[in-house]
């Protein structure tokens, strides 16, 4: 059969046919940058912001690093476009979890960015790793949270749960090392260069402003 197709028109044995097809569906058009999608897991992106997750130990100095030079940087670049999340996924061995807990319960209480912060600082400036109630009060004082309060919220287990849930999630996507990166859920980002970071978050930012 002769079949001569020109723009979405079909003429075939002379008679004309109005023929709309898709010639299969077009893959998704790649951000720029170093980035892999992790296949199962649904995008957590809300539109016109950014959210970094961070997989970190708060004992692991390379995620210290991390945080002191490249989020801290991306936030002062990208401001309220971009929000940071750190997600407890301990890796050294021999370290209680209660700075995880901390964490936790303070980011309940809506100060998780700043208890982060702190504790960071105390793990690796100071080098204090065992944070008994004496301790915790001072930290609190500095994060500006009520110290009653917030020791219930640790007594109640949910700190924990949390921690737990946040460890199975890491496993889950397969996080072999800490500091690893994911953008809006479900893109990984092996490379953690602030330029190709930089880039992959400007490249969803524009998207959302082309879609």
């Amino acid at each position: 059969m002769n079949v001569l197709q020109k723009g979405g028109i079909i003429l075939s044995g002379g008679i004309v046919f109005l023929h709309l097809f898709f010639v299969g569906v077009q893959a998704a058009e790649r951000l720029p940058g170093d980035y892999q999608v992790i296949k199962g897991e649904r995008s957590l992106h809300t539109p016109g912001k950014v959210l970094l997750l961070e997989f970190a130990d708060f004992y692991c100095p390379h995620c210290h690093l991390f945080e002191k030079v490249v989020t801290s940087q991306l936030k002062k670049e990208f401001g309220e476009r971009l929000e940071v999340r750190l997600v407890g996924f301990p890796v050294i061995r021999g370290k209680l979890p209660t700075a995880f807990e901390m964490y936790e319960q303070a980011r309940a209480m809506g100060k998780g960015s700043e208890m982060k912060t702190v504790l960071f600082r105390t793990i690796h400036k100071e080098k204090i790793q065992v944070f008994d109630r004496g301790l915790r009060s001072l930290l609190l004082r500095e994060v500006g949270l009520d110290g009653k309060a917030f020791e219930a919220g640790l007594a109640s287990g949910e700190p924990y749960k949390a921690l737990e849930k946040s460890r199975a999630w890491g496993e889950r996507i397969n996080v072999k090392h800490t500091p690893t990166v994911v953008l809006d859920g479900n893109l990984v980002v092996p490379n953690l260069d602030i330029d190709n970071l930089r880039t992959l978050i400007n490249g969803i930012l524009k998207k959302d402003k082309t879609s």
